[in-house]
């Protein structure tokens, strides 16, 4: 579904990404895996397009779209919650989710997320920013799938969550894999990641380092904690 193929990025003089490539199939859920400043989230805004300054190429469904618009980029079905998770605090959740344009055939109805996150149903009259961080997660993932994304790009959602609402980030993961959305996700909690990844893409001063599977994961999970110095 997605090949990334020798991508380089730049931050002025500073190079960030040095020739990564990297392959994933449809309905995979892959995880980026590194220490902060290895280029993890460089490497997903150039997936958006949000990152001009980069070389190489990405293929969607083997379409080059290396130079193609973020907006486009929407609308052949990619879609990014960012770290910050990009919640309106002037509107409330059901405004959160139904602002976005739906670009895709494959969008989710304001019935099937209501269905899916019955916490934002129960909410939907709140503004976004009165949720908690794990319920502001679960509608930026939401409001993504609102639009019609077919592969899911998410930065570090469990950061700052408590040990039950990672929980449940892990269950919606695989709730949206389950409805056939592709998930490329930044991670460094690598326990977490084992539990809901189909593969790991270790990255280390802008190189793609290993790709390892599960089995891979639990069996070093102790040198990869290590490693991430966590």
């Amino acid at each position: 579904m997605l090949r990334v193929q020798n991508v380089t990025a730049r931050f002025g003089e500073a190079q960030v990404l040095r020739g990564v490539s990297l392959d994933i199939d449809a309905g995979e859920v892959v995880t980026l895996v590194g220490r902060n400043g290895a280029g993890k989230t460089t490497l997903q805004r150039c997936l958006m397009g949000l990152h001009r300054s980069m070389e190489g190429r990405i293929e969607l469904d083997g379409r080059d779209i290396s130079r193609t618009a973020p907006h486009k980029r929407c609308r052949l079905g990619l879609g990014y919650v960012p770290d910050d998770r990009g919640v309106y605090a002037t509107l409330t959740v059901e405004e959160n989710l139904t602002l976005p344009r739906v670009t895709g055939p494959d969008a989710w109805s304001l019935a099937q997320v209501y269905e899916t996150f019955p916490v934002l149903a129960e909410r939907r009259r709140q503004s976004g920013t009165h949720l908690s961080g794990g319920e502001q997660q679960m509608l930026a993932i939401a409001r993504v799938l609102r639009t019609g994304a077919r592969l899911l790009l998410a930065d570090e959602p469990t950061e700052g969550l408590s040990p039950l609402l990672v929980q449940q980030i892990g269950d919606i993961i695989r709730t949206v894999k389950a409805h056939g959305v592709t998930v490329l996700l930044i991670e460094q909690n690598v326990h977490f990641a084992s539990t809901v990844a189909d593969r790991h893409y270790l990255i280390a001063q802008g190189r793609v380092v290993e790709s390892l599977d599960n089995d891979e994961v639990k069996q070093r999970e102790h040198e990869l904690l290590e490693y991430l110095g966590i």
